[in-house]
């Protein structure tokens, strides 16, 4: 199993207060990252930036449930297994406090935790870089913590190019990933995607999706990817990759070009898209897994597996296991990867869920999701 920071046991700490603004945007302080290095750090520049999904804090928030006294209490598990595969190329990381991890400290500043999941293709190379550079890389850049939406924007995308130039010395290395990392400070959730890994919200039984899956039959992508000279054929970006977004790939012709700057361009994207939320007391936990359990769980059944089981012994890391189990029961053939992250010491409560019809459903998870792919296209 390939794994790193994996729990033995569940992880419990508490973030007392929010310390950061979730408008981000707005910030203009001098990062204190400052005084730990000299010089200018890369930067990556966007011509045509791509979506980023941010929620409005006035319409998602509820009122009621902004109040100081709420403070999440984080709980993380985690499972993997082959699946149906040869060889294992997902792979995933949990830290605790991110600054504390690289040896940085900020005062009267709070822990930031980071969680991803790395789902590779053409071997595990690719996942494994990005797993252990992705969060070094956020962490020393210049505006961190300040400005995350932005640093972890700009970090993906270096990350991109920090690969690219290891495979140009490491031929063998040549492989890609999907990446979807989610990043929790004080009240406040940032997930960041790339890929068809998928985070999932539990907001009292019900459930919200954090990530786009990026996958050719979206036309928002067939349309990006078309203006940058790709095509889609048979439904595979240029007839060879399933994913619209990743990072890595470098060795496919036609997909990432570099040009004067080392700016990005090509059909195939290393920007992640990013949602940020005000988390509140009816938020449970995060579910985040490759897409090999998306496979064979639809979002809301995943939520409602992940409840019964946390309402059972609520242990977060025999839940992931239980899910994986469950998986490779309903014949996943992927390689299977699942984190969790809770937001209370609780296990979830007895709520009544909107009622749902009891008529019988024959379309596959898979069929779903190319299904609502075309629909918000």
């Amino acid at each position: 199993m390939e794994q790193m920071g994996l729990h033995e046991q569940e992880k419990i700490w508490s973030l007392d207060s929010e310390f950061l603004s979730t408008q981000f945007e707005n910030l203009e302080i001098k990062s204190p990252m400052n005084r730990f290095f000299s010089g200018n750090q890369p930067a990556i520049n966007n011509s045509s930036p791509l979506e980023s999904i941010c929620e409005n804090k006035a319409v998602m928030d509820n009122k009621q449930n902004q109040l100081p006294s709420f403070v999440p209490a984080i709980r993380s598990g985690e499972w993997s297994d082959i699946g149906g595969r040869q060889y294992m190329e997902d792979t995933h990381v949990c830290i605790t406090d991110m600054a504390k991890k690289f040896g940085y400290h900020f005062h009267d500043e709070e822990a930031i935790s980071f969680f991803g999941v790395f789902d590779g293709h053409g071997g595990k190379d690719a996942a494994h870089f990005v797993r252990d550079n992705l969060p070094r890389v956020i962490v020393e850049d210049a505006n961190f913590p300040l400005e995350l939406e932005k640093v972890v924007r700009r970090s993906f995308m270096e990350t991109d190019m920090k690969f690219a130039k290891t495979c140009a010395i490491q031929s063998a290395l040549s492989s890609g990933t999907t990446a979807l990392t989610a990043m929790i400070f004080g009240r406040s959730l940032l997930v960041a995607n790339v890929g068809d890994c998928r985070a999932v919200l539990s907001r009292l039984g019900v459930a919200v999706e954090m990530s786009k899956d990026h996958r050719p039959c979206c036309t928002k992508e067939k349309k990006r990817i078309e203006s940058l000279g790709g095509y889609i054929d048979d439904g595979y970006l240029n007839g060879q990759l399933g994913v619209t977004r990743a990072i890595g790939d470098w060795h496919i012709e036609g997909m990432k070009m570099k040009e004067i700057g080392e700016e990005q361009i090509g059909p195939l994207s290393a920007e992640p898209e990013l949602k940020l939320i005000t988390l509140t007391k009816d938020d449970e936990f995060l579910i985040i897994a490759s897409d090999g359990v998306w496979d064979v769980f639809t979002s809301q059944n995943a939520i409602d597996f992940a409840r019964r089981r946390l309402q059972e012994h609520n242990n977060v890391k025999l839940c992931c296991k239980e899910m994986v189990e469950e998986a490779i029961k309903r014949r996943a053939m992927d390689n299977l990867t699942i984190v969790m992250v809770c937001f209370h010491s609780e296990p979830p409560p007895h709520v009544v869920v909107h009622s749902r019809s009891r008529i019988r459903r024959s379309i596959s998870a898979e069929g779903l999701q190319s299904l609502k792919c075309l629909l918000e296209g």
